[in-house]
């Protein structure tokens, strides 16, 4: 048994998503969950930029004794993953549990993926899902405008902000007779009503902060880090507003964060 916390961070509130799948896997867990409100989005920056974030958000993890970090952030564990591997505490991005539950999902090998100018660039979701299946056919496509839509709380289908963005982006990835479409951003998921619409019913959508959180259960479960009696908590840090923190996961998530939120000077790290 190990009753220190998770380490969860992410550039804004997209994060939460996987926060609260690990809350339903692991309900006695504690959780620190950092968002980096104050700079995000992390997909329009470059490598170096990224890295360094990357780098200041796990050592601000590590101050508050964590046993395990989940980078929840497509962006980071694309284009800034070999960071968290060298960071010297057990680490999961979202990268290889999604890809793994793509490959599993699709019957007719015909994938999409959707992320950030970063993640895509990268390419790192279409080298390891031809790594797990050679055949398959990958269609990916940048969203940019996601994630500013969900932090500013526009994630409605009925929203004609959301409804001309999908057109936007998805009408060409539609076309493509996907069965499965990875939403390679956490930020995603709660698009996911209204991708899935637009998308239609034969189209599988893949959750990286599900999959994610299903990993990391898996590994602390097989190396008996699990926290095996009390209550599951959860703690938020951000690096801007805490009030617009609140409000936002509250208008995204349908209900508060629960657990104390607070300010970090995350530059101090």
């Amino acid at each position: 048994m190990d009753n220190r916390p998770i380490g969860v961070f992410d550039s804004g509130m997209g994060g939460l998503t996987a926060v609260v799948e690990l809350q339903k896997v692991l309900p006695r867990e504690k959780i620190v969950y950092f968002g980096d409100t104050g700079r995000v989005p992390y997909g329009t920056k470059s490598p170096e930029i990224l890295k360094k974030y990357t780098q200041q958000d796990i050592d601000f993890l590590k101050t508050k004794n964590v046993k395990m970090i989940l980078a929840a952030c497509g962006t980071v564990s694309s284009a800034a993953g070999e960071i968290g591997e060298h960071c010297g505490v057990l680490y999961s991005g979202v990268l290889k549990p999604t890809a793994a539950a793509a490959i599993r999902e699709t019957r007719n090998g015909r994938i999409g993926v959707i992320g950030t100018p970063a993640t895509i660039r990268s390419g790192a979701y279409e080298r390891l899902l031809k790594t797990f299946r050679p055949e398959a056919e990958i269609f990916s496509k940048a969203c940019p405008l996601f994630v500013p839509l969900v932090e500013n709380r526009h994630t409605k289908k009925e929203d004609p902000l959301v409804a001309e963005t999908l057109k936007e982006y998805l009408s060409g990835i539609r076309e493509m007779k996907i069965d499965t479409l990875i939403l390679g951003c956490t930020h995603y998921p709660l698009l996911a009503e209204a991708i899935g619409d637009f998308m239609g019913q034969g189209v599988t959508l893949i959750n990286s902060g599900r999959e994610a959180a299903r990993f990391c259960a898996r590994v602390l479960r097989e190396r008996s880090l699990l926290c095996e009696e009390g209550e599951g908590e959860a703690r938020y840090y951000v690096s801007d507003s805490v009030d617009s923190f609140r409000e936002n996961a509250r208008a995204c998530l349908g209900a508060p964060v629960d657990g104390p939120v607070e300010w970090v000077a995350i530059d101090d790290f």
